[in-house]
């Protein structure tokens, strides 16, 4: 029980003090939950029959030059496995690993594994059926057709991440949303996703995912500069929604705010930062329809003292408030956040080049107060103490 509390490096030492201490720390609970992270280069006989013993059945790949069906063979009931930043990794190079089924395995992350395309997630739709985690990011090669496949073949996936997956576009959310029932069900158990600097995605996509990911707890649309006010309409109403990213959105304005704040939501966190037509009437907004926010991010939006104002008083559940490089906030707008947001526990005020002494003094009295950005701001070094 003791060595389940010490990290890897540690668990390995401890193995080397005596026959009694190895034999207890090669019991399975001491390794429960740890990732094995590998360089897979020559041939090790002993590597998968001791990570088998220990009962790990997490690996991440740090340098693949060996066969990834090496990893696959050794170790049967793998449940993650992380190829990561695997560059080297071509559709060839899975084919071979992934040619049955693979019931255990429910974690899949190829993020920025750039050689990988459409013909790798048919595979993967074929054989990971129990999949629940799938990582894209940078994935750039992946199309509508690799999302059709994986609509067709990955029931139970819970959480997609297609950063930056460049040739997606509303066609193949429809695929995920379940839009194309004669071709594929859809991944309608989806409960995290991310559609980051997806440039081709426009209103249409957020209308398929309302209609058909009803399930939806976490959306980020960040840098998805096709998308509008318009489509928040469709978002609306997506009650089980608790996360929504709409950071560098530059066609959000205030009528988006009001769109989301008029229907049906019970957001928890909402990120407008960068969106440089969101304003006060935004934050009056917000008080409105979304005051049960714990986390609100406005950095770099064109707020000021009047917005905070018309927000704070209905804001009791506010935790973190990210406002750095609003440059119209003053020591008035720290003032009445330090007056009605009492249950802040973070701050940024990175950039807020109007803001005083004064102002800071107040914001630092917050009673739960553990996290204070400053940045650019300049202070004492008696300040600098205090704010510790």
């Amino acid at each position: 029980m003791i060595f389940s509390y010490l990290d890897v490096r540690d668990k390995g030492r401890v193995a080397q003090v005596c026959a009694a201490w190895r034999d207890a720390s090669y019991h399975k609970s001491v390794w429960r939950g740890v990732e094995a992270k590998l360089h897979l280069r020559r041939a090790n006989p002993s590597l998968f029959p001791s990570l088998q013993a220990r009962g790990i059945r997490r690996v991440q790949i740090l340098s693949l030059r060996r066969s990834l069906s090496y990893v696959i063979q050794g170790m049967p009931n793998i449940e993650s496995l992380n190829l990561s930043g695997c560059y080297n990794l071509t559709d060839n190079g899975l084919g071979h690993a992934f040619v049955q089924e693979i019931p255990s395995l429910r974690v899949l992350n190829l993020s920025l594994c750039k050689q990988i395309t459409d013909s790798s997630l048919g595979r993967i739709a074929q054989y990971l059926k129990n999949l629940e985690v799938l990582e894209l990011g940078g994935c750039s090669n992946i199309t509508n057709t690799g999302l059709l496949l994986i609509a067709w073949g990955l029931h139970r996936l819970k959480s997609l991440n297609l950063r930056s997956c460049r040739h997606v576009s509303d066609v193949g959310i429809g695929h995920l949303a379940g839009m194309t029932r004669s071709a594929a069900e859809g991944c309608l158990n989806l409960e995290y996703l991310t559609l980051q600097d997806c440039q081709k995605l426009t209103d249409l996509s957020l209308k398929h995912t309302s209609k058909g990911l009803t399930k939806l707890k976490v959306l980020n649309l960040s840098f998805c500069g096709g998308i509008s006010d318009s489509g928040m309409i469709h978002l609306s109403h997506m009650s089980s929604l608790w996360s929504l990213n709409l950071r560098s959105c530059d066609n959000i304005s205030d009528t988006g705010i009001m769109h989301l704040a008029m229907g049906t939501l019970r957001l928890s966190g909402l990120d407008v930062s960068f969106c440089d037509k969101i304003g006060d009437q935004s934050l009056a907004y917000i008080a409105q329809g979304l005051y049960q926010l714990k986390s609100l991010s406005l950095c770099s939006c064109h707020i000021s003292d009047d917005g905070i104002n018309r927000m704070v008083r209905q804001m009791h559940e506010l935790r973190t408030l990210n406002i750095g490089q609003c440059v119209r906030i003053t020591d008035k707008g720290l003032e009445l956040i330090a007056d009605h947001l009492t249950q802040l526990t973070g701050i940024d005020l990175y950039g807020c080049t109007k803001i005083t002494k004064r102002g800071l003094e107040r914001i630092t009295q917050l009673p739960c107060l553990k996290v204070l950005n400053l940045g650019l701001w300049q202070m004492t070094e008696s300040h600098t103490e205090k704010v510790r």
